[in-house]
């Protein structure tokens, strides 16, 4: 995220956001401590590898409560998380912990405050990716145009820097690359908490909530999966809940979320596509509220290795002949491990998708961390782009990784195409060009001849892990050959051409910082078609790479932790000689 991002205060909806009573377990231990609320918030002590505890507040004046999961500091304290109390100023609140003595260093440490304070520009906060302001982030939800704003909503845990009590955290962007938080926009209710979910303009007013209101469609998560709706009619600024959810109950399907509705001109109405364990089932409605079945798609098709998860269906134009695409999340079961999208090209008449003939699977990113990604909505038709963004992590080491007043960051936006990699059609995606626009002073390096190891010193230096490369790369003779990264330390990220096996690989093995999950040391690997040349673009933002080939074609998305930050740009081959041409280094802004 660019450093001019405009802070705004998030105000916590925790008002009636619980299907969970206070009394608890009856043979859990309940520690309760009241508040007079004198300051505008409640600062809560967490540790980090604590065990979590329930909490359950009790707002007197409202007779209401709401119920939440939390990691209160035991031994030390890691971070403080708040409870904003502001609209009960001057009332008393009671906090009720389960399973924690009253005179534990977190029941002690409880404060009030005006302010909450934490350390936003901390080591790996990338500059120009998207990034919560503090907590923890996983899938983008919502992602929707409207009035000159770019809408991200995202599953958000205000309550610690780990998975647990999903919201839908909210911010909105003019360019893609600078992002204002918003509040919180959604909070768990009688139903469960607010999972995964999509948003859309009714400009046709079809569910009765106002012209152009805005109606976010989530999974409800309880004691099933069942899917809801909210609406805004102030620009996404509140959302009201459909007073009669859940408008899609579950049929008695343990795996049963992340609704991704649009309108569809061929049927005349509005379709969902719906993960339903290991397919995708599609629904369609009228009005946003009354959804009938209409066909399912997966069985015996693509990757099988985990639960579908985030689908995507959305047409794309090839050689002037519409095509559909339908991406679909799995976790576990993704190319290098863990976590990945897969996609399917093919054909959709308003009831049924068909998969062309392809060599499925096949993946919009062959790295480790991009996940659970979903388009933009409702994007001017004088714009035309397909817009994607996705989760830059892996569900393999997403709770450990290093940073410590928020987790997770949102791969850059990226613009879809369909092309043909000259074998077969892929769905291929690069950065937008509002990501170009962050382009600063630019350094030329002189083209390169390798035919033995070559190190260039200290060129990326001043760019302090921020930093683009752009090059034309001719393999010549050579059949296995590179560059990478390093620093004065020794960590190192490679990205190794190996035309014997047809792979582009990734090495992050010692790339930094890895302890932290033996999961996260892997050399991803991705296919790569055999060329002359290929066009390399990576984009580094302190804690991640992304390298796009030949107009992304080929794509691998990786997270890295680097001791120090990386000075020196590096060209290898292990036989005969290439070239490096039209080599670029920009300052990212």
């Amino acid at each position: 995220m660019k450093k001019t991002l405009q802070f705004l205060t998030l105000i916590m909806l925790v008002v009636n956001t619980s299907c969970h009573s206070q009394q608890g377990n009856k043979n859990t231990k309940l520690t309760t401590v009241d508040f007079k609320t004198e300051k505008s918030y409640l600062l809560l002590p967490i540790e980090e590898k604590a065990n979590e505890v329930r909490m359950v507040v009790y707002y007197k004046n409202h007779k209401t409560t709401s119920a939440f999961y939390l990691r209160l500091a035991q031994n030390k304290i890691d971070y403080w998380v708040k409870l904003d109390v502001k609209n009960h100023f001057g009332k008393t609140i009671s906090l009720t912990f389960e399973g924690v003595e009253n005179s534990s260093l977190g029941i002690k440490n409880i404060k009030q405050s005006d302010k909450f304070e934490f350390e936003y520009n901390e080591t790996f906060r990338p500059r120009f990716h998207f990034t919560p302001e503090y907590g923890w982030m996983n899938d983008p939800n919502g992602l929707v145009y409207f009035e000159g704003e770019y809408h991200l909503f995202y599953q958000y845990n205000p309550y610690g820097t780990m998975w647990n009590n999903m919201h839908w955290g909210h911010a909105v962007s003019t360019d893609l690359t600078s992002w204002t938080y918003l509040p919180t926009a959604i909070a768990p209710d009688s139903l469960g908490d607010i999972f995964s979910g999509s948003a859309v303009i009714d400009v046709k007013n079809t569910a009765g909530f106002g012209k152009n209101a805005m109606v976010a469609i989530y999974t409800s998560n309880g004691k099933v999966q069942q899917q809801s709706i909210a609406y805004s009619t102030d620009k996404g600024r509140t959302f009201t809940k459909y007073a009669h959810n859940p408008v899609l109950p579950n049929p008695e399907i343990p795996d049963f979320r992340d609704p991704k509705v649009s309108w569809n001109e061929v049927s005349n109405q509005w379709i969902m596509a719906l993960a339903t364990k290991q397919t995708i089932t599609f629904y369609g409605s009228s009005n946003l509220k009354n959804w009938t079945k209409l066909s399912e798609f997966g069985n015996e098709m693509g990757a099988h290795g985990g639960v579908w998860e985030c689908p995507d269906l959305f047409p794309l134009t090839y050689r002037g002949e519409t095509k559909w695409v339908l991406m679909v999340s799995i976790n576990p079961g993704g190319p290098n491990g863990g976590s990945a999208t897969q996609y399917f090209i093919g054909s959709f008449n308003g009831k049924e998708f068909i998969a062309d003939k392809l060599p499925y699977p096949l993946w919009i990113d062959y790295g480790r961390d991009n996940y659970a990604g979903v388009t933009f909505s409702d994007i001017d038709a004088s714009d035309g782009r397909r817009i994607f963004m996705g989760w830059m992590s892996n569900w393999d080491y997403a709770n450990n990784v290093p940073t410590k007043s928020f987790r997770s960051a949102m791969t850059v936006a990226r613009e879809l195409s369909i092309k043909n990699n000259g074998e077969h059609l892929i769905l291929a995606n690069v950065p937008t060009k509002e990501v170009t626009n962050l382009r600063g002073k630019v350094e030329i390096v002189a083209d390169q001849n390798i035919n033995k190891d070559i190190a260039i010193s200290d060129i990326l230096k001043k760019y302090e892990g921020t930093f683009e490369i752009q090059m034309t790369m001719k393999r010549q003779n050579a059949k296995i050959w590179g560059f990478g990264l390093t620093n004065s330390i020794g960590d190192y990220l490679n990205f190794t051409f190996d035309l014997e096996q047809n792979i582009l690989k990734v090495d992050r093995r010692n790339s930094g910082l890895k302890d932290f999950n033996q999961k996260f040391v892997s050399e991803p690997i991705a296919p790569l078609v055999k060329k002359d040349s290929y066009n390399v673009r990576l984009l580094v933002d302190k804690a991640s790479a992304e390298i796009f080939i030949n107009d992304g074609e080929t794509v691998l998305t990786n997270i890295i932790f680097p001791s120090q930050w990386y000075n020196t740009l590096t060209f290898f081959t292990t036989n005969q000689s290439w070239k490096a041409e039209n080599i670029k280094i920009y300052q990212v802004k």
